[in-house]
C-alpha cells in the first residue's frame, strides 16, 4: 500500500493583539489542504502571545504591519532561521472576519505560497 505524504506548509499569522487580523487569517485558511496555520500576537496581553516555538515551527510568517516585522526580529532574532517573513501592509482598522479584510487576505496570501 502506497502512502503519499503531503508536505504541509507551516504558516504563522501575526498582528498586535491576536484579536482581529491574525485570527481572521487563521480562520479563513485553516481548512486549506496542505496548510497548517496558527496565529498569535506580538504584544503582551495578546489573546495568544507568540512563543519562540511558534517562530521555530513556522516556514512562513505573515505580519500585518512593518512594525510587527521589526518587533518580531527584535524579540525573536535567535529563533529566526530560514523562515520567509512577509509584511502584508494591513492596518489595524478591520473587525474580526470583516468582509474587506477577508478579501484582502484571499488576494494576498496565496500569491506567496504557490
Amino acid at each position: 500500500m502506497e502512502t503519499s505524504l503531503i508536505e504541509m506548509k507551516k504558516i504563522l499569522f501575526l498582528c498586535s493583539q491576536n484579536k482581529l487580523r491574525s485570527p481572521t487569517a487563521e480562520a479563513i485558511f485553516c481548512d486549506v489542504d496542505g496548510w497548517d496555520v496558527r496565529s498569535a500576537g506580538l504584544n503582551s496581553g495578546a489573546q495568544v502571545y507568540i512563543s519562540s516555538e511558534d517562530v521555530e515551527w513556522a516556514e512562513y510568517i505573515f505580519v500585518m504591519e512593518q512594525r510587527h516585522n521589526k518587533k518580531l526580529k527584535q524579540q525573536f532574532r535567535e529563533h529566526i532561521k530560514d523562515q520567509k517573513i512577509i509584511c502584508l501592509g494591513i492596518p489595524d482598522n478591520y473587525k474580526f472576519m470583516d468582509e474587506r479584510l477577508i478579501e484582502i487576505l484571499n488576494n494576498k496570501i496565496p500569491n506567496y505560497l504557490n
